[in-house]
Formats: C-alpha cells, sequence, structure tokens
C-alpha cells in the first residue's frame, strides 16, 4: 500500500466485510467524497492498492485523505439509500453531485367529480384524479392544455363556479358545454372525457374516428352548426399529429439517458418518450468527475429518480452499470411495479439512444468548448476559498427611503443561472432605511430554511463594502455554519494621479480577516463571473421592488372607484395576478367575480379604459 499513512494503513485493516457506505474526509473534517460498497473491505482498499491505475483526479483524491468513515447497512440497497442521502447533504466535491428541485408539471383530469375538468397540476396525489405527464416544462404543458380546449368542450370553472348558474365566456366560444347552467348530458359529456384520456394516452387515431362517427351522426341529425363544430375539431387534432414526432409504435413510456464526456466534464440528455411520442428533453451538466462513465451514470440516475421525478415502465441508457440489478429492484420499489433497464443494440430504441448522445454532444461543445478554463478553480485558488465554489448565493436589497424594502438571493449553479433556485424577500423587521438590517434580515431568514433543507450554498456574497460582509459573517456566525465562504463586492473608486479619462470605478473584492481588498484587472473571468452574479442579484431585487411599487400605486388607484376598498383592490390583484391580465378582462368576466356586482365591475372596466373617468389612460400609473 504505497504512499499510504500509518493512521489510513490502520483504519483500513480494521474495515469490515459487510455491505454499507464509506466517507472520506481530509484533514479539517470535510467530506470528499461517499461511496458504497457491498464490501467496505475491499471496496476501500481497492483506492489504495492500485493507484497506478486509477485517473489522475482519484490520485488527488487519494492523496487528500485524512480519514475514513463507515456506516454499515443491512444490504447493498439501503447502503445506495444512504449513499444518496449523505451526498445530497455533503455535496462532496468529488462525487457526482446533481440538484434539480423542479417539479414536473401534469395534467389533471378530476374523474372524481360529476363534471370532469383538465387542470395543470406540479404533483401527482392519491385520490380520484387522473394524472397525465410528467411533461418537460411549463410551456409544453400549457400547449397541450390549450390544444384539448380547442378540441375537446370540458368544463373550464372551478366547482365553485357551478353554483352561479351563469355561463361564462368560454361557453360562447364553444370550449365549454356549461354544466353550470345548461342542461349537458352526463352520457356524451362521460365520451368527450374518454376521448380526452386518449388523446393524452396517445391514442389520437382512435380519437379521430369517435370525432368522424360523431359529425356524421350530427348531419345525418340535421344539426349542421354542431357537425360543423365537429369538424374544425378534426382538422385541429390532424395538425397536431402531423406535428408530433412518433418514435415507436409500443406507446410505452420511457425515458432515455445518454451522455458526451470529456476529461472531467459530462453532459447528460435525457429525452421523455410517452405514449410513443418525444414529448421533450431536459440536460445536466457534470463537472470534476472523477468516477468511470458506468459509475459516474448510475450515480446521476440514483439521484434522478430520487428527486421524486415519475418513473416510466422503461429507462433507456447507452451502457451496462456495474450495479444494474441493485437500480432495477430499487427503481421497483419506488415505483410501485416493475421497471426495465435496457442497453439496446440496434432497433428503434437503439436510435433514441444515438438521438440523445448527438443532443449531449451538441451541448456539451456549445456549454464547455467555450470556456476551456475551469474558472471556479481559479475563484477558489484566487479567493483562498475552502470548498469548490459550485454553488454560488448572492444578496441585494432594494427599496426607496424604507418603503417597499426587498432583498433578492441568486443562485449560480457551476457558473450559470440556476432561476429555480432565486429568492425573493419582502423586509418584515425593518422600518426605517437600514440597509445593514434589512441585509441581516434576508440572510437570516435564507440561511434559516437553507439549513432545515440542506442547501446551503459553497459561497454567499453580498453587494456592497467590508460593512455589509461584517452583516454576512455575524448571520453565518449565529446560525453557527462555518463551511460557506463569505465575501463582498462593492465599487472603488481609483484615486491614483491618472488622466481623467482611467480615473472609472474599480471594483474591491472584500474577504474576511483580511485588512485591504482584493482588486482583480477589469478583463479578468474571476471578476466578470463575481460582477455578473451581483448584478443578476442587483436585477432579480430591482424587477420585485418596482412590481410591489406598482401594485401598491395599482391598489391606491383602485380605492379611488366607489365601491372598491383595500380589500377588493388587493383581490382583483391575486384574481388576475398581473396588470396586464387586468387590461384584458371583459366587463362580463369582471362581472362574474364574486366580490363585484355588476355596476362595480363596469366602473372597474372603464376606470382601465378611460371612458367614463375623465380620460385616464389605458395603463395604470405604476
Amino acid at each position: 500500500m504505497e504512499q499510504t499513512s500509518p493512521e489510513i494503513t490502520a483504519q483500513l485493516a480494521q474495515l469490515p466485510k459487510l455491505p454499507g457506505v464509506y466517507l472520506m474526509k481530509d484533514r479539517g473534517g470535510l467530506v470528499l467524497y461517499v461511496g458504497k460498497a457491498k464490501n467496505l473491505k475491499n471496496r476501500v482498499r481497492s483506492y489504495f492498492q492500485r493507484l497506478q491505475d486509477q485517473r489522475q483526479k482519484v490520485q488527488v483524491l487519494v492523496g487528500k485523505i485524512a480519514g475514513i468513515d463507515t456506516i454499515v447497512t443491512p444490504s447493498e440497497k439501503e447502503a445506495l439509500i444512504l449513499e444518496n442521502t449523505l451526498i445530497k447533504k455533503y455535496r462532496p466535491r468529488f462525487n457526482v453531485t446533481y440538484r434539480d428541485d423542479k417539479n414536473y408539471p401534469y395534467l389533471r383530469l378530476s374523474l372524481d367529480e360529476a363534471y370532469p375538468a383538465l387542470t395543470i397540476a406540479r404533483q401527482a396525489k392519491p385520490g380520484g384524479a387522473r394524472y397525465f405527464g410528467p411533461f418537460a416544462s411549463a410551456q409544453a404543458v400549457r400547449e397541450t392544455l390549450k390544444l384539448i380546449n380547442l378540441i375537446f368542450p370540458l368544463r373550464k370553472c372551478h366547482g365553485r363556479r357551478l353554483e352561479k348558474k351563469r355561463p361564462c365566456i368560454y361557453y360562447q366560444l364553444g370550449q365549454c358545454p356549461a354544466p353550470c347552467c345548461c342542461q349537458v348530458d352526463p352520457e356524451e359529456y362521460k365520451k368527450t372525457v374518454h376521448d380526452v384520456q386518449l388523446f393524452l394516452q396517445g391514442r389520437s387515431r382512435e380519437v379521430l374516428a369517435s370525432l368522424k362517427k360523431k359529425m356524421e351522426l350530427e348531419s345525418q341529425s340535421l344539426h349542421f352548426e354542431q357537425a360543423a363544430r365537429t369538424r374544425d375539431r378534426i382538422q385541429a387534432l390532424k395538425k397536431t399529429l402531423e406535428k408530433q414526432a412518433m418514435v415507436s409504435l409500443d406507446f410505452i413510456d420511457r425515458d432515455v439517458f445518454s451522455f458526451y464526456r470529456e476529461g472531467e466534464r459530462m453532459e447528460v440528455v435525457v429525452l421523455f418518450v410517452r405514449s410513443g411520442r418525444l414529448s421533450g428533453t431536459r440536460s445536466f451538466s457534470l463537472r470534476n468527475l472523477t468516477l468511470s462513465d458506468a459509475e459516474a451514470l448510475s450515480s446521476f440516475l440514483t439521484q434522478y429518480y430520487d428527486q421524486g421525478k415519475c418513473i416510466p415502465p422503461e429507462v433507456i441508457i447507452p451502457l451496462q452499470l456495474p450495479d444494474r440489478e441493485l437500480l432495477i429492484e430499487w427503481l421497483k420499489e419506488t415505483r410501485g411495479e416493475p421497471v426495465k433497464i435496457t442497453v439496446p443494440l440496434q432497433g428503434p430504441r437503439y436510435e433514441l439512444l444515438k438521438m440523445a448522445a448527438q443532443n449531449a454532444e451538441i451541448l456539451f461543445r456549445r456549454e464547455y468548448l467555450a470556456q476551456p478554463d475551469d474558472v471556479l478553480a481559479a475563484l477558489q485558488e484566487k479567493l483562498g476559498l475552502k470548498r469548490y465554489p459550485r454553488r454560488i448565493a448572492c444578496f441585494d436589497i432594494s427599496n426607496i427611503m424604507g418603503t417597499s424594502a426587498v432583498g433578492s438571493a441568486v443562485l449560480f449553479l457551476d457558473g450559470r443561472p440556476a432561476r429555480h433556485e432565486y429568492r425573493r424577500f419582502r423586509i418584515k423587521t425593518v422600518q426605517q432605511a437600514d440597509d445593514y438590517a434589512m441585509m441581516y434580515e434576508v440572510l437570516s431568514r435564507y440561511l434559516s430554511r437553507a439549513q432545515r433543507e440542506e442547501t446551503l450554498p459553497d459561497l454567499i456574497m453580498v453587494d456592497g463594502g467590508k460593512g455589509q460582509l461584517g452583516v454576512l459573517i455575524r448571520a453565518l456566525e449565529e446560525n453557527r455554519i462555518v463551511s460557506v465562504d463569505a465575501i463582498s463586492l462593492a465599487k472603488a473608486k481609483n484615486r491614483g494621479k491618472q488622466p481623467a479619462a482611467t480615473n472609472m470605478e474599480e471594483e474591491k473584492i472584500c474577504l474576511p480577516n483580511r485588512k485591504n481588498p482584493l482588486i482583480l484587472s477589469r478583463q479578468s473571468p474571476l471578476l466578470l463571473l463575481l460582477q455578473r452574479i451581483r448584478n443578476e442579484a442587483h436585477r432579480f431585487a430591482i424587477t420585485y421592488h418596482h412590481q410591489l411599487k406598482a401594485k401598491k400605486d395599482l391598489t391606491s388607484s383602485l380605492q379611488s372607484i366607489a365601491g372598491i376598498g383595500a380589500k377588493t383592490a388587493q383581490k382583483l390583484l391575486r384574481h388576475f395576478g398581473s396588470i396586464e391580465h387586468m387590461l384584458e378582462a371583459l366587463p362580463e368576466e369582471l362581472s362574474q367575480l364574486p366580490f363585484l356586482n355588476k355596476k362595480t365591475a363596469l366602473l372597474v372596466y372603464d376606470f382601465f379604459h378611460g371612458e367614463k373617468n375623465g380620460g385616464l389612460p389605458s395603463r395604470p400609473p405604476g
């Protein structure tokens, strides 16, 4: 066992020959790597016995190891689950660390109601409803719902609206049979619901046949207007089928994974095939890989499906995995039904793999080859950071003399914005214009939540100088957080004897326990990255501040309308969500709101369109 310290040699001798998880740590106790093993003794010893066969990155890992902790588990499957948990908790530098908090959207068909409706849902919950998906993006699910609304006349309004006994605008458009006030044949409605289910299952040909038969019956009964509507729906459905890519004929749901890798960087692409059609795709960038392709893909798959993603009956991958049977067993237990993991060598499944691999290579070259230097590694070295800054959070405050004060938190993952992890805050405890107190409130709330959810960043940056940095350090200390690095970024005027053209503001980086700030070249990639993150935090804070101020101004303006008080104004804003949507509302739509009568609804409409209020502009102030 060459190059192994006496302490490590003693620990290796005491390892059990049992399944479990091992944690490799440096001298400061920081977890460098988490792994699982069927036999802990054999697996851990292998790192130190065959160094000449390992990649350079693994040699670097072994050189940093000062201690090894092990946790014995009843079986290899429990070790797999525990490994996942510990990777998410510690985010070790030498592991595949994947994080994706996005909840994929579903379409929910409320079959437990007399007149089922189709809506968008973020989570599939147990009950009488049926869920279709998941869809790759919110845009994809909205487009599908819009198409279904055009083709199939299902109820659109909320269940409580059924008690209002008056139709909505969708009834006039022919997109809703209006069970709230009209006599609707339950059997006919059931047929429409059945067609919607067939469509979402990919059985559109059966839906076409059903609609054609319906059109013929309507024509024979001399119901020509209804027959014309059915004809339009048939044409819309045919156009949709022409656009959709049919990639398999067995209608089985499957996820297709492939990747492209160069050195320590890998781009993973997943294709979502639902009911034989390609419904969407996503990509994931992995860096600093020390594992083989098979080990990296296996770790990625485990973390991916452990995030609560919908597990299909079949998963297609490009190579055999060392723990394939273990993964199949775990996926089956998680899904509640059998799951196949296949490595096709020919046929339609193989063509899907080639498509995913081609997309992975294109994305890899677009993302990585344009930036050959690892800016984050250079940033860690230049600033003397304890951790590799994979996750960088930045905070900013926006207010005008303390009014409508807000804070923002943006997060960059591997040097790129992770917008699903952005957070914004309304200042609750500070009434006066005190930026330090506001920053402390925002940091404290963020850190408290991040500790509970185990989502602490590696580096936190605040906009400002030593004062703001002091607030950040205080917040970290009071939350007993020692693993997160802290810096601040502020402008420093260059007061040297230079020409006026060059007497420009420079950026200074303030660091803990350092008297003088660090000043980098304006062209430094490290500074450009920090500036981009700081500017994004500022943009996010300013945008939220303007939104709140506009709503506050609009609420005050709405209260000038007879019959509109503060509560009603707030209800209007909550209902429409934005000023633009409120501007688009028709008098009929406004009058159907339960908190407005017809007279007040007309006054609100006139307020925005300037007909009876002295010519107010079409858009409210703010």
